[in-house]
């Protein structure tokens, strides 16, 4: 049970998101809200208060009689639930709403104690809106993406529920649920926020720490089995930097090949040869793709970090407009659901992700070309060469895969159109920058999929499984339950699916 206490950590995500531990919120949160409802609805008594008696957007400028307040905000719902697309998947839908869910628990939106009760009802009975990926411009936060999420609230629009699509009224009636009733500003504070851009984000950087887990995990195995020198993974060489992913990244490799009996000493093989040689039968140094990932991942890792604190500040973050503010006994206008810090850091996301799965596609290719390993025969083919084509055509795979990141890899956060009539006149794009790098994500566990597949060929024809590391031979046991040694040729988008799917399940 996570209890909503007025902060979310990113193991509270997991928790309900991956574990589906079920939610409930302290007492005195809700004591919270009900005070900033009640403030709300006397302060905005004989005053303009943006989105309560007036219009919203371009139109704030129109009074709106006490008469037709409730059905503004119910014309606001539902003229924006205008979303089109692919719908986003459940697993994001719901990170949002705990988004949301803990933003209104704050107390600065003035919204009804209903409203939170029924999201915490959604959020544990897993029923979550179809909400689709286009829409967002992330300036009002995510006015079209939220709207869906409002508009189920009120009753109406269509829910995932049991893996279906349903109607919110036909789900509603059988979880005997009651949609909420308008009654200050409920609509807008719903609408106007970062949350869906800030759920993407937060999945986005839990699948990103597993991505690099197995990135350090498949750069480890491969330096073992071409027996790489050590000395490029030491604490004395990387203490010299004095970047800490870089030292971190270093350590994580040093501690999966600790019990490895294939990584060579340099002062063994090298410092001790004869002189005279004077050419190398091995490689002095070995390529970047090897040589190097603690340089590569190092960043990655100090990246994802920052990025990861920006996504969980944003969470727990007031995002909406205006703000209520009980303490001070007012209401302060502004610019609180712009998505800026969400977008800039979904662009960096997406960048290193990126470069991760370069990585893993040079390493893959190191494995694959028998002119830069050495010891292995082209595409690592257990067959006959000639007849057969071992990983030859699934390379294509991962280097057309690895092009696309590397396209989709420009940055949204400079591409703001304006629009609403230029009131918003510079916008965040951060729902389309946390989507795209969605994408990029999905698809550097595909390269990473290919990657681990060729790595147990190569330890099949090296016959090395009983010498590997003990971690090298654990990956090499869980892919190998997934996909069979195979010398004849077989259709592979299957295992490469199946080891995708593994390699996205596995949690820390």
């Amino acid at each position: 049970m996570v209890t909503l206490n007025g902060t979310l950590g990113i193991d509270d995500f997991k928790h309900v998101l991956f574990e589906k531990q079920s939610i409930q919120i302290d007492n005195n949160v809700l004591k919270t809200v009900e005070k900033s409802f009640e403030f709300l609805k006397t302060f905005s008594e004989h005053k303009i208060i943006y989105g309560v008696n007036t219009g919203f957007g371009p139109m704030a400028q129109y009074k709106i009689d006490d008469s037709e307040r409730q059905q503004l905000q119910y014309n606001l719902i539902r003229s924006h639930a205008s979303g089109t697309g692919n719908p986003i998947p459940p697993l994001y839908v719901k990170a949002a709403m705990l988004a949301r869910l803990n933003t209104l628990c704050l107390g600065n939106s003035g919204v009804h104690v209903s409203v939170v009760k029924l999201m915490a009802q959604l959020i544990n009975k897993d029923i979550t809106p179809v909400i689709y990926e286009h829409g967002g411009v992330g300036a009002s936060g995510d006015l079209v993406q939220l709207a869906h999420l409002a508009l189920v609230l009120i009753g109406e629009g269509e829910v995932m529920y049991n893996g279906e699509k349903h109607t919110t009224t036909d789900v509603f009636k059988i979880e005997n649920l009651q949609p909420i009733s308008i009654h200050l500003r409920e609509g807008l504070a719903l609408m106007n926020g970062t949350s869906v851009m800030t759920g993407v984000g937060i999945v986005n950087t839990i699948y990103t720490h597993q991505l690099l887990n197995w990135s350090i995990t498949a750069s480890s195995a491969i330096n073992e089995i071409v027996k790489a020198y050590d000395d490029h993974l030491s604490f004395e060489l990387n203490q010299t930097k004095k970047h800490k992913g870089q030292r971190e990244i270093a350590e994580l490799m040093r501690a999966h090949l600790k019990d490895s009996t294939l990584i060579k000493k340099r002062a063994h093989h090298l410092y001790n040869a004869a002189q005279n040689v004077s050419v190398f039968k091995d490689k002095v140094q070995e390529y970047y793709s090897l040589r190097c990932v603690p340089q590569i991942l190092g960043p990655v890792l100090d990246t994802l970090n920052q990025v990861e604190t920006i996504l969980i500040e944003e969470a727990n973050s007031a995002n909406d407009n205006p703000i209520v503010d009980v303490k001070n006994q007012n209401v302060y206008h502004g610019g609180n659901f712009h998505g800026d810090y969400v977008s800039l850091e979904m662009d960096k996301l997406k960048l290193i992700v990126t470069k991760t799965s370069m990585l893993a596609e040079r390493q893959l290719n190191y494995l694959l070309n028998p002119s830069l390993n050495n010891i292995l025969p082209p595409f690592v083919n257990l067959g006959k060469l000639g007849l057969n084509f071992g990983m030859q055509g699934v390379q294509f795979t991962a280097t057309s895969t690895t092009a696309e990141n590397q396209m989709l890899s420009n940055p949204m956060y400079v591409h703001s159109i304006p629009n609403n009539n230029d009131n918003q006149d510079i916008v965040s794009m951060g729902t389309n920058a946390a989507l795209i790098t969605k994408k990029v994500i999905e698809n550097t566990f595909e390269v990473l999929a290919i990657e681990f597949i060729t790595i147990v060929q190569a330890i099949e024809y090296l016959e090395a499984k009983d010498t590997v590391s003990s971690k090298t031979r654990a990956i090499y046991d869980a892919i190998r339950k997934i996909v069979p040694v195979f010398k004849e040729d077989i259709a592979m988008y299957p295992y490469v699916n199946a080891v995708k799917a593994y390699l996205m399940n596995q949690k820390d």
